[in-house]
């Protein structure tokens, strides 16, 4: 347990030496050096939302919804929101009243939910999408209909984001990642993330063992408009909208599953999991051929569409051209429990949330120093010196 607070990433009991990467005290393109922790929930911490530069709103188990501003950390009010899914679709007035609501028929509830053009949602119910217009009449009263139902992912739907304003992905726990147009709600791409072992014989390749649900599952999407960042199983993987190809991914990132993940440019990235790590990684380069990687560090997975979907034949990632690799370059070492998720405010520092039930604000240790001496100088200033 000791090992664990202090930053080993072995779980505790464990006999076998975890795959995943590790790295040592000097990070010099970590600048996350300073940290402040958060206190105001009561029970685990499960979302965060950007309001601005300076603020963050979180959620949690304990009922609570609080705005945080990163400059002077205090509570500052409650809010609600304006749209909720669950066992119904309701949508909410800024006064936080009821205009509509709709029953779905899923067990699973409503899972994820994104908005799309011409007044249009898309709900996430267990292996469907459901598309609904949202209609104001004349009397500024609010309907909700049902408009289109989406049947084409095999498993459960985990995550659901817009890529821009006519792209919209979604993705599932059998591993599938659908790209789909916005506009008119059709598949514009598909891709089947399989965990494969390659084979000795060059004739053929033969699947040793299917993969376990939780290593093809998609826990997370985000997008910067450009690529697709996926949260799969404890692995990263990176996709190309415009070329709608793998460019980089790590089948191992993680000691458990990722749960979030983020784009903070088209080379770099970061993800937190279950095992209370948050990650930097640059997308780099693989090694050159004269020193090829082994199977059971990069592992092997296939593209292409499922048994419902007609398509080219599926690829492995490796025989993928200009195929690279996501180094490990930071690792934020701080909650003690299972980082639920995150949000950047550039140089403004990082907030967490955790299982812990509290929130971390990490800074730039070299900023704030530097700040502190300009604000101690100025108040030297103000007082005539010393």
């Amino acid at each position: 347990m000791l090992r664990w607070i202090l930053g080993g990433r072995e779980a505790q009991g464990s006999v076998e030496k975890s795959p995943v990467l590790c790295i040592g005290e000097e990070q010099p393109k970590n600048w996350f050096t300073e940290l402040q922790v958060l206190k105001g929930h009561f029970d685990i911490v499960r979302f965060l939302v950007q309001i601005d530069d300076f603020r963050c709103a979180s959620a949690g188990d304990d009922g609570l919804i609080l705005v945080w501003n990163v400059e002077c950390l205090l509570v500052l009010e409650r809010l609600c929101v304006w749209v909720s899914g669950g066992e119904e679709l309701c949508v909410w007035n800024k006064d936080f009243q009821l205009q509509c609501h709709r029953q779905n028929h899923s067990d699973t509830g409503i899972t994820a939910l994104v908005e799309l053009p011409k007044n249009c949602l898309a709900a996430a119910m267990d292996k469907e999408i459901v598309i609904y217009r949202l209609t104001v009449s004349t009397d500024s009263s609010l309907s909700l209909a049902e408009i289109r139902c989406l049947s084409d992912h095999q498993d459960q739907i985990r995550a659901l984001i817009n890529v821009n304003d006519g792209l919209f992905a979604s993705g599932s726990h059998a591993g599938e990642l659908i790209l789909w147009d916005a506009v008119d709600w059709n598949i514009l791409a598909y891709e089947h993330i399989l965990w494969e072992e390659s084979h000795a014989s060059p004739q053929a390749e033969i699947r040793l063992a299917a993969p376990k649900p939780s290593e093809m599952s998609i826990q997370h999407l985000t997008t910067n408009g450009k690529l697709i960042l996926a949260a799969v199983g404890s692995g990263l993987y990176v996709y190309s909208i415009l070329t709608k190809t793998v460019v980089a991914y790590r089948k191992v990132a993680h000691d458990s599953n990722v749960l979030h993940t983020m784009l903070l440019s088209d080379s770099e990235l970061m993800s937190c999991s279950e095992d209370g790590s948050v990650r930097m990684w640059e997308i780099q380069d693989l090694p050159l051929p004269a020193e090829p990687a082994s199977p059971g560090f990069f592992g092997m997975w296939t593209f292409g569409r499922s048994n419902k979907q007609t398509g080219p034949p599926s690829k492995k990632v490796m025989d993928v051209p200009n195929i690279r690799t996501l180094e490990l370059t930071g690792d934020l070492i701080g909650h003690s429990g299972a980082v639920q998720m995150f949000v950047s405010f550039g140089e403004n520092g990082l907030v967490t949330c955790s299982t812990d039930h509290l929130l971390i604000l990490w800074k730039n240790g070299e900023r704030q120093s530097h700040l502190r001496s300009l604000a101690l100088f100025q108040k030297l200033e103000e007082n005539g010196g010393l």
